[in-house]
């Protein structure tokens, strides 16, 4: 009797696993996106292993010339390194001389280009404390400077 409710419970339970593998199936739009990337993936894994093979082979057969001919490899790629990354520089900082002579010609000639509100705002802060250190310096020391002028000159 309890191996018939056994049996009828593994039926059961059997019956409720299919049917939750039913529900749960990928539909063939699912199937075929997974199929895809499963061929990808091997084809890919495929091409990195024939990438790394060919490089180590490569690495192989060519270290003797490469070391044979290393005297001429490293001054010639020295020169080269050198000619590339002063071009570069060259070329970098022109382009930055142009930018600020055309930001400097538009300011000066009245567009307003972006930033020069900030320009506007420094050259004013700079002019009020020119100016505040001016008149400090007068209320200060005014006096001492009016009298070492007539000592040096005592005619004017």
């Amino acid at each position: 009797m309890a191996d018939q409710s056994q049996r009828q419970h593994s039926r059961i339970s059997t019956r409720s696993f299919l049917h939750k593998l039913q529900v749960h199936s990928p539909n063939s739009t699912q199937l075929i996106g997974f199929m895809t990337l499963v061929i990808s993936g091997g084809i890919l894994l495929l091409l990195t292993g024939l990438t790394l093979t060919v490089t180590v082979l490569g690495l192989i057969f060519f270290t003797p010339l490469i070391l044979i001919s290393s005297p001429i490899w490293v001054p010639a790629g020295t020169i080269i390194f050198l000619i590339i990354s002063g071009s570069l520089s060259f070329l970098g900082f022109g382009i930055g001389a142009v930018a600020v002579i055309s930001w400097l010609y538009r300011y000066f000639r009245g567009f307003h280009p972006p930033g020069s509100d900030r320009v506007d705002y420094a050259r004013s802060r700079i002019a009020d404390t020119a100016s505040q250190v001016k008149d400090y310096a007068r209320d200060q020391y005014g006096e001492y400077w009016h009298g070492k002028a007539k000592d040096a000159a005592p005619g004017a």
